[in-house]
């Protein structure tokens, strides 16, 4: 199904619903003069065009849930700036409703202490399972002394600790604080945000999930930033849905802060609960009996590439356990995607150069706000995804066949070590597994939980809508790395959002091209140089060629990134349909966490040592793929269409296709840098001592001019590479006196093995 855009998206101060005239006034000293402002009235180009309703739940995985709380008025109720209240969205009219609208809406809002759990503590601590527990830890503590008195005392301490733990995690809403936050919120976020669109066709289905169904909400959003806890609940609120228990780390347990998280309905994990491996188990299913919404953020942590990283299904299990326990009949599903111009944390450099992260304090988080107010950060976008079943998710899969995942090691070992790259199939999908019932319970169990938190970000991501900044910087860093006119890049700009409209993923901006243009150059002006010709009618614009800004916009180009997954696998399979001697990339792709799965994708640029010459890139035929389907007046709609693939050697098709190589080409030059550096690896090292000398030399090699692309030094992909070379079988784990040591594996060992390796990374260099 299909919306038609009905608003203008950016709201400016003063100026009703167009953007101010002062928007693109220069607020860093650094920022060319060149870049202009825009006018008050967005000419919206593509306001009539039919656009994507992101969003729907899985038919195959949940096809009940796709048709529940879905009609076919949803898409069309368009988009809402969730920031721009006047007296319209309040019971009230006149010249003091239009001064007070801020105080009349948050005031007006569905917020009540009945909504929000209640006895949580003393309902945990007396649950059998609880009382079970305390009692087994006090028989193992005092199995010598049987005397009643003294056990009475321990059974008592045990308790006084196990509550003062529940005390440090447990949430205690405060529907005052919550309006208080709400109306701070909405100052603060009109004063660094131009606009905070949702969808509210999405909100109305979670709106009837919540009011409708007995069955607690648990809302899995992807994590870009700090900003997310509070723009879930803030949007929540906007719209009478009561505010969701935040599952957050015990890092943000510092003091004045931690208290505030806990009013807004935040509580705390505790990533080592030695004294009570189970109290978040008891007290998330107490949350769930109680039909509390959850708010858990599956990546643990905010990612530092601008990918989605890898899903830690810890809490997730526990929802899970908790409804097959017959605890609760059924949980609702909601994955929520967000995407950010520009995160408030303005980049992760210094993460990506090496240093340590930064522990939050109230100092850091006071010196956080008073930044975020002296800039602007451009517009965000939230998506809420159809609410599903997690029982009819479960019953799904027990009804399929569920093939024993395969390690990365068994899958490419002996495709690697045979020096075939031609030949790289996904064994998986020729030989035979016995299905999921007769596997072991706890290893279906397993394999499910990780399915489902897999499919979850999945859906979060490919939910998530594309920004400004995303395209330019993705532009600017693999189609014009060496400078490009601003009218060449408006021209590619508008090209590059029909190819993202025509794989059914959504915008989160629209406009005239050139106006959005320069507002993302804006937002990335620290990243690039804007200079003017010898007649000065055309600017250039340039990506700075320095590691911090290559690091930064291949942050924000990232965001791009799983738009064109789909392309990749099949570029891949049109390559081995044509016999070149170039494996399949689809068979290399286990998971939607893109790097720490992938092996080898793409190319490198050097030879063995370090110290040669980049190699010539090379390709052996002109050839390129595109969709059929690129009309302009095609009906993007709900329904998945079949696409049709051919191989063109048209120079636009062509030059489409290299780009998408480029994309790839950090990735797997930090891959080729690690299979080129693991010779290095001569004796046992510190895993941590190895990573940072990997990092050092993919970092040398960008500084050194070695590299081809300097944002393939990051750490996040130094990481990642060490991670799958360990998944691969390349490096082996051993523990000596507690410090994780890596070696090279038997197989390894022949440095003939360690050539090939690097030579089948190289098999996928495809310029």
């Amino acid at each position: 199904m299909s919306q038609t855009v009905d608003c203008v998206w950016f709201k400016g101060k003063n100026c009703g619903n167009g953007l101010p005239s002062s928007s693109f006034k220069n607020d860093r000293s650094s920022s060319p003069s060149v870049l202009r402002s825009v006018t008050n009235t967005w000419k919206d180009g593509l306001l009539n065009r039919k656009r994507p309703f992101v969003g729907r739940c899985c038919h195959s995985c949940t096809p009940q849930s796709q048709e529940r709380l879905f009609n076919s008025s949803i898409p069309s109720l368009g988009l809402r700036n969730v920031i721009y209240i006047n007296e319209t969205h309040t019971r009230h009219r006149g010249w003091l409703a239009r001064r007070l609208s801020y105080i009349l809406f948050v005031l007006e809002r569905d917020v009540r202490k009945d909504m929000f759990a209640r006895n949580m503590v003393d309902n945990v601590l007396n649950s059998s399972k609880v009382q079970c527990a305390i009692e087994e830890v006090v028989s193992e503590a005092r199995a010598e002394d049987q005397e009643a008195g003294t056990h009475q005392k321990a059974v008592s301490k045990v308790t006084r600790k196990a509550r003062s733990l529940l005390q440090e995690m447990v949430a205690n809403i405060s529907p005052s604080l919550i309006r208080l936050t709400g109306w701070t919120l909405l100052k603060l976020f009109n004063g660094f945000f131009w606009s905070i669109q949702i969808h509210k066709g999405q909100l109305e289905m979670v709106k009837k999930a919540a009011t409708e169904h007995n069955a607690p909400l648990v809302f899995l959003p992807v994590h870009k930033s700090h900003i997310d806890y509070l723009l879930i609940t803030f949007i929540l609120f906007c719209h009478n849905i009561k505010a969701p228990h935040i599952a957050a780390g015990n890092n943000l347990n510092i003091p004045i802060f931690s208290t505030l998280i806990r009013k807004l309905g935040g509580f705390f994990i505790r990533r080592k609960l030695d004294e009570a491996p189970d109290g978040k188990k008891d007290y998330t299913e107490e949350l769930l009996r109680q039909q509390q919404f959850l708010e858990v953020y599956l990546e643990g942590t905010r990612s530092r590439s601008g990918k989605p990283s890898p899903a830690r299904a810890g809490m997730l299990s526990i929802v899970v356990d908790v409804m097959c326990a017959g605890s609760i009949p059924d949980v609702l599903i909601v994955p929520v995607g967000i995407s950010y111009d520009r995160i408030i944390e303005g980049n992760y450099n210094s993460e990506q150069l090496g240093k340590p992260k930064k522990n939050e304090s109230l100092w850091g988080v006071a010196c956080g706000v008073f930044r975020m107010l002296r800039k602007n950060y451009g517009c965000v976008r939230v998506d809420f995804t159809q609410p599903f079943s997690l029982k009819e998710y479960l019953d799904t899969q027990r009804c399929r066949h569920l093939p024993a995942p395969l390690t990365l090691e068994q899958i490419l070992i002996p495709t690697i070590i045979a020096a075939r790259p031609d030949q790289a199939l996904f064994n998986g999908e020729e030989e035979e597994h016995p299905d999921s019932r007769e596997m072991s319970d706890e290893p279906w169990r397993r394999q499910v939980i990780s399915n489902l938190a897999k499919h979850v970000l999945f859906t979060a991501s490919k939910s998530s809508a594309i920004m400004s900044t995303h395209i330019v910087a993705c532009l600017l860093l693999y189609k014009h790395r060496q400078g490009v006119l601003l009218s060449k890049l408006v021209e590619d700009f508008f090209n590059m959002k029909e190819e993202i409209l025509s794989r059914d993923f959504d915008l989160g901006f629209s406009g005239n091209s050139e106006d959005v243009v320069m507002h993302a150059l804006n937002l990335l002006g620290n990243c690039v140089n804007v200079t003017s010709t010898n007649r000065n009618t055309e600017f250039i614009i340039t990506p700075k060629n320095t590691v911090p800004a290559l690091f930064e916009l291949n942050f924000y180009s990232n965001g791009l990134f799983h738009v064109f997954i789909a392309d990749w696998q099949s570029a891949g399979h049109i390559f081995g349909l044509l016999n070149l001697s170039i494996p399949y990339i689809c068979n290399i792709y286990r998971s939607f966490s893109y790097p720490a799965a992938w092996c080898c994708v793409q190319e490198d640029q050097e030879e063995l040592s370090p110290s040669e010459e980049p190699w010539p890139k090379k390709f052996p035929e002109p050839l390129s793929w595109r969709s059929d389907e690129e009309d302009e007046d095609s009906d993007f709609g709900e329904e998945q269409r079949d696409r049709y693939l051919k191989v063109s050697s048209s120079p636009e098709h062509q030059e489409f296709f290299t780009f998408l190589q480029r994309v790839l080409s950090p990735v797997m030059e930090a891959y080729s840098g690690a299979a080129i550096f693991v010779h290095s690896l001569l004796s046992p090292m510190a895993e941590r001592e190895y990573t940072q000398k990997l990092f050092r030399y993919l970092l040398t090699r960008t500084e050194k001019g070695v590299a081809a692309y300097g944002e393939s030094a990051t750490h996040y992909l130094v990481k990642n590479t060490v991670k799958t070379f360990k998944e691969l079988g390349v490096l082996k784990e051993r523990y000596e006196d507690g410090v994780c040591r890596l070696e090279l594996s038997a197989t390894f060992q022949p440095q003939a093995n360690r050539n090939k390796l690097l030579q089948y990374i190289l098999g996928f260099s495809l310029l």
